[in-house]
């Protein structure tokens, strides 16, 4: 008997101290009941950076091809995707409709990369509100960040 595709939903969140400037990124893999929290940083980064790099993160650490539920706080990052914005930019070679480039290429052409290979819906929630694992995701985020400003 197949073995039904695993669901697995990942909460992310990124942290930047004057965008641009020190960040960081926290992702809380959820599998089963089962958590999973990542967490990490850069020295000199935007909100948007450690926003993509907190999903990119994320999906990197699933073993095989999965449906996922990502849950992120980012119209940016969820509208993306859900928008068909990536899919766009790279189509044009990563011009926006504005005619301005993409910011942050290959972070997206990794999370491309990785839509390819699991079966990812992206849902907007609400930051800093009633969203535990959303809030804990900031908290890890924040936290990272602050190890720069030390």
């Amino acid at each position: 008997m197949e073995e039904k595709v695993k669901n697995v939903k990942i909460y992310t969140d990124g942290a930047c101290s004057g965008n641009p400037g020190p960040g960081g990124y926290a992702a809380i893999l959820i599998y089963k009941g089962i958590e999973k929290e990542i967490s990490g940083g850069e020295l000199n980064t935007t909100n948007n950076k450690m926003e993509i790099t907190a999903v990119v993160k994320g999906l990197e650490l699933l073993k095989e091809a999965c449906d996922v539920t990502v849950y992120s706080d980012s119209a940016y990052v969820v509208n993306s995707v859900e928008k068909g914005w990536l899919y766009s930019w790279k189509k044009n070679n990563w011009i926006k409709a504005d005619k301005e480039r993409v910011k942050n290429i290959e972070l997206w052409e990794e999370m491309l990369a990785l839509l390819e290979t699991h079966n990812v819906r992206f849902v907007k929630v609400k930051g800093h509100s009633d969203n535990t694992y959303n809030n804990r995701c900031d908290e890890l985020a924040v936290q990272e960040r602050d190890k720069f400003l030390l």
